[in-house]
């Protein structure tokens, strides 16, 4: 089987290693649109079925014959090549890409990829963009269809980037290949055809999402449970997020933590348990607002509710650490697991101090305090001290 990258351009184009797939193939299955692109060969013609995964059963039950399956230009950069080659053995595909959709705008643009966001938004939300909007960011986004042009505007203008310059790119690298170029605010109403590219240069008066841990308290909306800036910001280094890694923060309030935990790496996930359902729903509103679509969150109390979850690399406790809870943890996480607790009463402090006792690990006692007007003055105003136990269990 032979995943070929196929782009606008017309047949007679197409590379050499490419004709020589398709002429040697007994069937050829991809979208219409892929078919229609394609030169005058004797392979039988299959439609990809809607919606995409539906297709993979039928690609599979063509094992063992000569078959092409089509993808757009890089079919490993944003492109359908993974989903099908996770479905096949070693030996059992090749691939031959063409040149991506990434790499004709950037050529058109004169932008650096290296230096470029990419960002496919396919099947996923716009506001999978939203940590990358900063004033002078570059972005190459691929989007799901004409339409989404202006759902890309009117987002940008919603976040307060209405002044970013989009260079919209259709059909690239064929003959029905178009540019226009507008401010996100001014964009033209006019149709857009699939499929399309948008390059985005962001500006404007919104606010960047900053890069380090410990992002202001103010982009989460919360009911006041919530990990406060300085202390998550310690939690999070505690926690120490790896690439690939999967979060349980149990008693999640705001979602601050687990959210943040996702910020941190694209390839990062996050399971956040909370017991009461509104906060359950604002965590997933935040999660929603700030483009990390990896949040799973369960409405539940521990630990029930962690029951038949996947398991954690790091487990987070910002609250309600009771002696059963952390036997639970004892006994059925995996050995090496990473966990974090804070507390500030009294009796979850001295929990904490018996577990560092018991199983090791470092407390740290936070005491901060913030100036504050004081009379006609300034004074410090205390928070409630804050004590962490950081361990592996």
């Amino acid at each position: 089987m032979t995943i070929v990258g196929i782009g606008e351009d017309a047949p007679d184009s197409l590379p050499r290693t490419s004709l020589a797939a398709l002429e040697a193939a007994e069937i050829v299955i991809g979208p219409p649109r892929h078919l229609g692109l394609l030169p005058a060969i004797t392979a039988e013609r299959l439609a990809w079925p809607v919606p995409f995964v539906d297709g993979i059963a039928q690609l599979l039950s063509l094992r063992g014959r000569r078959v092409v399956a089509l993808a757009s230009n890089n079919p490993f950069w944003f492109g359908a090549g993974s989903s099908i080659a996770r479905h096949l053995a070693p030996g059992e595909w090749t691939a031959v890409p063409g040149p991506s959709t990434f790499s004709l705008v950037a050529a058109r643009m004169g932008w650096p990829l290296e230096r470029t966001e990419c960002v496919g938004l396919h099947a996923a939300p716009l506001a999978r963009l939203r940590p990358a909007l900063a004033n002078g960011v570059r972005l190459l986004v691929l989007l799901r269809d004409g339409a989404a042009v202006q759902e890309l505007a009117d987002y940008l203008c919603q976040v307060g980037f209405g002044s970013s310059a989009l260079a919209i790119h259709e059909a690239v690298g064929g003959p029905r290949e178009r540019r226009t170029d507008a401010k996100a605010a001014d964009l033209p109403d006019m149709e857009f055809a699939h499929p399309v590219c948008a390059a985005v240069q962001v500006s404007g008066a919104g606010e960047a999402l900053p890069l380090a841990g410990g992002r202001p308290d103010t982009w989460f909306d919360s009911d006041g449970q919530m990990t406060k800036r300085p202390v998550r910001a310690l939690t999070l280094s505690a926690l120490a997020p790896r690439p690939f890694e999967h979060l349980w923060d149990i008693g999640g309030g705001s979602g601050s933590v687990a959210i943040e935990w996702l910020l941190s790496h694209p390839s990062l996930f996050a399971t956040t348990i909370e017991p009461r359902e509104d906060r359950a729903a604002r965590i997933v509103q935040n999660a929603a607002r700030l483009g990390v679509d990896r949040l799973t969150v369960v409405q539940g109390a521990a630990p029930e509710a962690l029951v038949g979850l996947p398991a954690p690399d790091a487990v987070f406790v910002g609250g309600g650490l009771t002696p059963a809870l952390l036997d639970w943890l004892q006994a059925y996480l995996p050995s090496g697991t990473r966990i974090v607790a804070n507390a500030v009463t009294l009796e979850t402090e001295g929990l904490l101090t018996q577990a560092q006792a018991r199983l090791g690990g470092d407390l740290l006692r936070l005491e901060l305090a913030q100036a504050g007007p004081l009379g006609g003055r300034r004074g410090w105003k205390s928070s409630y001290p804050v004590v962490q136990w950081s361990a592996a269990l």
